[in-house]
């Protein structure tokens, strides 16, 4: 009954909008808004076909692909800049600056460096998620308790066992907040990438449409990617609640005892 009374009430607000769109839009003659159902109907002859694997099935390889080096990357230098002052100062300001770039102003130098095959656009997701998880791994492994710190050096545990079993579980709900970030700029970098110098993809398709006037097409597209924004969310809220459990039941203890 909870389970079901948490669909309800995540499906709710956009069964509504839907419904609003649905109606307001049934009698619509406007090119560039036209109705809902034309929409959808083009959205089942398009992305239940052949179009899906050879679009989109690409785009969230590439998508996942730049999202799993942005999380190793960012971990393994948040950590050693997190653990080092030194290092971390020195490297301070080369970090404020390249993350001052915009990534999008990084898909024509890319494009030109690296072709515009699949790894220009993966260095394109990467160009933009990785500082999100960077920035978060780098405040968590700070903020862990000097206390437990320097109580696991009195008793002579190695640095290794330190980070593994103390400063990595303690920065975990930050690094978590740092992917969730990167997950959504990572979905938005896949869309500019691709519109830039592809040859197929999500973004491609829907730069595609547009230029056609295939208004309805793109508008198939722009709500498929919303679905997969969704779908993604729903699956890392799963996977942090599982792999984050501790914690969750921690503060969800502290909030009902305070």
């Amino acid at each position: 009954m909870k389970i079901l009374r948490r669909i309800l009430f995540a499906l709710g607000l956009p069964v509504v909008l839907v419904a609003i769109w649905w109606f307001t839009s049934s009698g619509s003659y406007n090119f560039y808004f036209p109705p809902l159902p034309k929409i959808l109907h083009w959205f089942g002859r398009l992305w239940f076909s052949r179009r899906f694997g050879d679009d989109v099935v690409p785009s969230l390889l590439r998508l996942l692909a730049g999202f799993a080096i942005s999380a190793v990357a960012g971990v393994a230098l948040g950590i050693a800049l997190g653990l080092t002052d030194a290092l971390r100062r020195g490297a301070e300001p080369v970090l404020e600056f390249l993350r001052a770039i915009p990534p999008t102003v990084l898909v024509p130098v890319i494009a030109i460096v690296a072709g515009i095959g699949d790894g220009s656009k993966i260095l394109v997701i990467v160009s933009g998620c990785v500082w999100p998880v960077l920035l978060n791994t780098v405040e968590g492994v700070r903020a862990a308790d000097e206390v437990m710190v320097d109580t696991c050096r009195s008793f002579g545990i190695t640095r290794a066992a330190r980070l593994r079993h103390m400063v990595l579980p303690a920065a975990s709900p930050q690094i978590a907040a740092g992917l969730r970030q990167s997950l959504s700029i990572g979905l938005i970098l896949m869309v500019i990438g691709e519109m830039f110098a592809a040859t197929n993809g999500l973004g491609f398709s829907i730069v595609q449409f547009q230029r056609s006037f295939a208004i309805p097409q793109m508008w198939s597209g722009i709500i498929l990617l919303g679905i997969i924004g969704f779908v993604l969310s729903a699956l890392f809220t799963v996977v942090e609640k599982r792999a984050l459990g501790w914690y969750l039941g921690l503060r969800e203890s502290q909030k009902r005892n305070g």
